[in-house]
């Protein structure tokens, strides 16, 4: 499990390793504390991950991003003794995912949010976002799925498509 810590390239700026911490932006803590979970051969520690941190992260900062990351469901955490031990539930992929869903979520209106996101995605991301699409339905629902929205709820591509 050796090797150079993961962010310490970051950290190289100077200052103590508080100041560095600070000038890190919670983003990319959250980024640095999941790559170093998904580099664990299982579940680690808080240690475990300050450790690979490079250890100019106090352990306290270190238990506030995996909280966080275990708010956002980007984490799993299992008691281990006194102590958690973490396990990566998404990877960086996952981890935007998450946010995009959390964002979309937070707006009162899902489908003028979605309509302007998809029509402003580049020609390939668009024709990607309709393969994708196309491969979901042709999968179905995942069996014993309930419609999340609700019966009577409008696809949204009825608001895209003008419907």
């Amino acid at each position: 499990m050796g090797g150079t810590p993961f962010g310490k390239s970051l950290g190289d700026l100077g200052g103590s390793g508080r100041e560095r911490a600070r000038r890190r932006g919670q983003g990319q803590l959250e980024a640095q504390v999941l790559a170093a979970l998904h580099h664990s051969s299982g579940p680690a520690t808080a240690a475990w991950v300050q450790q690979r941190l490079g250890g100019d992260l106090a352990y306290t900062t270190v238990m506030t991003i995996l909280s966080r990351l275990h708010t956002k469901q980007a984490v799993t955490r299992e008691r281990s003794g006194r102590a958690y031990v973490w396990t990566p539930a998404a990877d960086e992929a996952g981890l935007a995912a998450l946010r995009m869903r959390r964002v979309l979520d937070g707006e009162p209106d899902r489908d003028a949010v979605l309509a302007s996101f998809v029509s402003a995605l580049s020609a390939h991301d668009e024709q990607l976002l309709r393969t994708l699409l196309d491969r979901a339905a042709d999968d179905g629902p995942a069996p014993g799925a309930a419609d999340p929205d609700g019966p009577g709820h409008r696809d949204p591509s009825d608001h895209i498509h003008g419907g």
